[in-house]
């Protein structure tokens, strides 16, 4: 394992990336996630606006040539949990949509996701998409120096089973800033005290995934979507976060 530990000056870099994600999911995309739109249509509009201030969509072309991601973006509806490829799927009224986006600004990256409700939503996604949220923020607040990361997963798992909903296993979080995935790996489960030691500069990226069901999930034939196994919905957000001062620095945290 290789953890790399960022300057102030890095930090700041990684941020300006962040806030790129950030202004597209407060200033851009609410207006435009409604039914009738298609998760096609919302890629290119999240690919247009990350290329107008200078950075680069970081997930195309992810996966090598064998099985390239072919999207700016990963857009997944309901059941999906995470890397649905965008197409001409239009969004219902009362659907779930979660976006995950990468962006890659002058050699740093910043990584965040969202879930957003389409139109009125049912009151078991309306707490699902809450627990998620509050799960991602009960995370963060573990992620502070001398912590370790079984005591941040430890804390989302706990918070989110006592609201009777389960933390998908075969994905995780991850370290963020020089690359898209960096080490250490950041689950969303652990035993506290267990994992390595949180250290001043490390960057992570911090992203529970909360299925309404079963944690379980499988993949579609093409080789990215991930789906819950049940069929049951699914709901995702994730904020790059540095550890500065001994404290959580959330950098994908809106600016205005």
């Amino acid at each position: 394992m290789s953890i790399t530990i960022k300057t102030r000056e890095e930090i700041e870099k990684i941020k300006a990336a962040n806030q790129i994600i950030a202004r597209l999911y407060n200033e851009i995309l609410p207006s435009k996630i409604v039914p009738g739109a298609s998760t096609g249509e919302l890629n290119k509009i999240i690919e247009d606006y990350i290329r107008s201030q200078g950075a680069v969509p970081a997930t195309i072309g992810v996966g090598g040539p064998q099985n390239a991601y072919p999207a700016g973006s990963c857009i997944s509806v309901n059941e999906v949990v995470v890397h649905g490829i965008p197409s001409d799927r239009i969004l219902q009224e009362g659907d779930i949509v979660s976006i995950d986006t990468v962006t890659n600004l002058d050699g740093y990256f910043g990584d965040s996701a969202i879930t957003f409700p389409v139109g009125e939503i049912d009151e078991e996604s309306k707490k699902l998409l809450e627990v998620t949220k509050k799960a991602l923020e009960i995370g963060i607040e573990q992620c502070y120096a001398g912590n370790r990361l079984g005591d941040l997963g430890n804390a989302i798992e706990s918070y989110v089973k006592k609201n009777k909903f389960t933390v998908v296993r075969d994905f995780c979080g991850h370290g963020v800033g020089y690359t898209m995935h960096e080490d250490p790996m950041v689950m969303n489960f652990g035993r506290k005290g267990r994992g390595i030691k949180l250290e001043e500069g490390m960057v992570i990226a911090i992203e529970p995934m909360v299925n309404s069901g079963s944690y379980k999930v499988g993949i579609l034939d093409d080789g990215w979507t991930a789906v819950t196994k049940d069929g049951k919905r699914s709901a995702h957000f994730e904020h790059s976060v540095a550890i500065v001062d001994g404290k959580p620095l959330i950098l994908s945290e809106y600016e205005k």
